[in-house]
């Protein structure tokens, strides 16, 4: 009788402990938790699919083809509020620093700094030019060119970053640095955006797409 007092006793601890685990992991798997090069690459993500939709525009813009202009100018304005007032400032506040002052991947960072620079010069003029309902012949080729120099520039920009800085960060600060830093760029992004900012610029992006009629994944798979 005690052994079976025992053994129910000790069934009824496990059986706690299993619930409480599975509760802890229930509640784990409803918070979000995304790494710092995780945040970073997948904001670089949306950046991929605005420069596709720079490309389309550019394509269109040359070659006569319909375009509601007023896309591109809200293409520029999300690349303005989530790529360089957000996910830029978070490189250059919290990343280049650390990489600096350790003297590591100095030359890199110097040129990263630079396109952030020529990059904001480029969504500027994109902005003021897309604010016409009409654009000229002129005037279309001038958007279409910065298009294609922003998307140029910002291809190796972005994949440079993802293969070579991201990943060296890893190395350069410890891993609760690290996980501190994760948990700073989510609670910026909240502050900035009221929300999830990553969720808000998928879905302006997709709407951009459906609009422009690119949205469709098989649209890019070739006739092979």
């Amino acid at each position: 009788m005690q052994d079976r007092r025992s053994f129910l006793t000790k069934s009824g601890i496990l059986l706690a402990s299993g619930a409480a685990l599975l509760t802890s992991c229930e509640e784990k798997d409803g918070d979000e938790d995304v790494s710092t090069n995780e945040d970073l690459m997948r904001e670089h993500g949306v950046l991929k699919r605005i420069l596709l939709i720079y490309d389309e525009a550019a394509n269109r813009l040359t070659s006569g083809n319909d375009l509601e202009i007023a896309l591109v100018g809200q293409s520029a304005q999300l690349i303005k509020t989530f790529i360089e007032d957000y996910h830029e400032k978070l490189e250059e506040d919290h990343l280049f620093p650390r990489f600096e002052k350790a003297g590591q991947l100095v030359d890199l960072v110097k040129t990263l700094r630079i396109q952030h620079e020529k990059g904001r010069i480029l969504t500027q003029r994109v902005i003021a030019a897309t604010r016409k309902q009409q654009l000229t012949e002129a005037e279309r080729a001038a958007v279409a060119g910065d298009l294609r120099w922003f998307i140029r520039m910002y291809s190796p920009h972005e994949a440079r970053e993802d293969t070579v800085l991201f990943p060296a960060l890893h190395k350069l600060i410890s891993k609760h640095e690290y996980d501190s830093l994760g948990e700073d760029f989510e609670k910026k992004e909240k502050q900035q955006f009221g929300g999830d900012g990553f969720d808000m610029a998928v879905d302006h992006v997709t709407a951009i797409e459906k609009k422009m009629n690119i949205y469709d994944l098989n649209l890019f798979t070739p006739p092979v």
